[in-house]
């Protein structure tokens, strides 16, 4: 109340300058997107980014991570007609989903990005789920906020029971391995505070889909806060990358091998390990 008072009795020019202030200081927040084959899905996403979303964000990266279909085409358009500030950038090779993190997360470090949200291309998840905790400022307070598919009061629509089923004991054996309580081994939708990728520690990390799964290693090795919120997920048009049982058994030797070994977070992880991660602007 003393402080409502008080700034009651400051002059409109002076709290202009306070706000202005205010305005300046706001964390600068990357939005990354990638993407491969999801020319039918990505515009979808693209326009979930209304006003109260782009509120909070700076600059979105659509990351092609070298598509043969018109992905890269339909992001450009769409940059044109929306008017949103989207950098168009394409993977030098074929890097798969790790890969295309590291080349997003590199972006961030080299400019100087205090948050990086990571949203999929392929409109599985609802950036809007993150809102409140961008809104309240929530974020501020951890690492990392991890989208979850299995959180109380997440919605799964066109998500087989089997599926659901197959994520939840393996949630459960993460959950062993690291000795912290994991609810999903990775969403389409994260964001990070930038100041644990200073070490890089990611770049050992696998390019394929378990790149997510060495993520929570480090969560857990690092000591790094996280909170996993409740997300809506859904399957419509979507064309699933995952083999299912191969991928299961790979992530299975692995999680075994932190458990025994926490130090193995700092293996090189690459069937092809690369020097660095480079990827061109395209602008048309």
């Amino acid at each position: 109340m003393v402080y409502l008072f008080l700034l009651c009795l400051i002059p409109k020019p002076i709290k202009d300058i306070i706000n202005v202030r205010s305005e300046f200081m706001k964390d600068k927040i990357l939005l990354f997107i990638p993407g491969y084959n999801c020319e039918k899905q990505v515009v979808r996403v693209l326009k979930q980014l209304d006003k109260k979303v782009m509120k909070y964000i700076n600059e979105i990266i659509f990351v092609n991570n070298r598509s043969t279909d018109n992905t890269e085409k339909v992001v450009l358009e769409f940059k044109k007609e929306s008017g949103l500030p989207i950098k168009v950038l394409r993977n030098d090779e074929n890097y798969n989903l790790g890969g295309s993190h590291k080349v997003a997360f590199n972006y961030a470090l080299e400019n100087k990005f205090d948050y990086v949200i990571v949203l999929h291309g392929d409109d599985q998840g609802d950036i809007h789920d993150l809102l409140p905790y961008l809104e309240n400022k929530e974020y501020q307070k951890y690492d990392c906020i991890l989208g979850s598919r299995f959180e109380k009061g997440s919605k799964l629509k066109g998500y087989s029971k089997f599926r659901t089923f197959g994520n939840r004991v393996f949630n459960i054996i993460f959950s062993i391995s690291v000795g912290k309580r994991i609810s999903d081994l990775g969403s389409g939708l994260n964001m990070y505070n930038t100041k644990i990728f200073e070490n890089n520690f990611y770049h050992k990390f696998p390019d394929k889909l378990t790149f997510n799964c060495c993520m929570l290693f480090a969560m857990s090795y690092y000591k790094h806060t996280y909170k996993f919120i409740p997300i809506t997920w859904r399957e419509d048009d979507q064309v699933s990358n995952v083999k299912m049982f191969s991928q299961a058994k790979v992530t299975l030797k692995i999680a075994m091998k932190y458990f025994f070994n926490h130090k193995y977070v700092l293996s090189e992880f690459r069937e092809k390990p690369i020097e660095k991660y480079t990827a061109k602007e395209i602008k048309k």
